[in-house]
């Protein structure tokens, strides 16, 4: 079975890439911001939905950055393969969540989440100078981490 993830790179002006922290199952996780395709979604629109129903902005997806060309298999479900689409994107409106300047740094609205759901998550934004493949998680992600911080060539196509 797979499992089919989109995340969205955001570099600011200021470059700074924003990020997710999360606690999830137990364990917490730095990642970008995306999750998991819907039936009848197409990457791009599951890329913007995401970003609405976590962030409450609207982005534009700007270009594919990566597609997972190796096997990963799911860290919650053993029988499912993890396949994600990476995009750079940019914001339609300034961010108005809570920006954190330290990891997992939940206020008393995201723990009463926690308390409901046992998940939360919160962004905070890492400085490129500071930003690598170790400041995320998951496999998937270091390899995109890795890729755009060598600054590899991405092939880029328009919205």
């Amino acid at each position: 079975m797979f499992n089919l993830r989109v995340y969205g790179m955001f570099i600011n002006k200021e470059k700074q890439v924003l990020v997710s922290d999360e606690f999830i199952r137990g364990s917490y996780y730095t990642k970008f911001p995306g999750g998991g395709l819907e039936f009848g979604e197409g990457t791009r629109e599951c890329l913007k939905r995401e970003f609405m129903e976590e962030m409450n902005l609207k982005i534009k997806v700007t270009g594919h950055i990566y597609t997972t060309d190796f096997f990963q298999m799911s860290a919650f479900s053993p029988d499912q393969q993890i396949i994600s689409i990476y995009y750079f994107v940019e914001p339609l409106a300034d961010i108005t969540v809570p920006l954190r300047s330290k990891p997992f740094d939940f206020d008393e609205r995201q723990l009463h989440v926690y308390k409901q759901t046992g998940e939360t998550e919160t962004f905070r934004f890492i400085d490129w100078s500071d930003f690598s493949e170790e400041s995320v998680t998951l496999p998937i992600d270091k390899v995109v981490a890795a890729m755009v911080k060598s600054g590899k060539k991405y092939v880029i196509s328009g919205e």
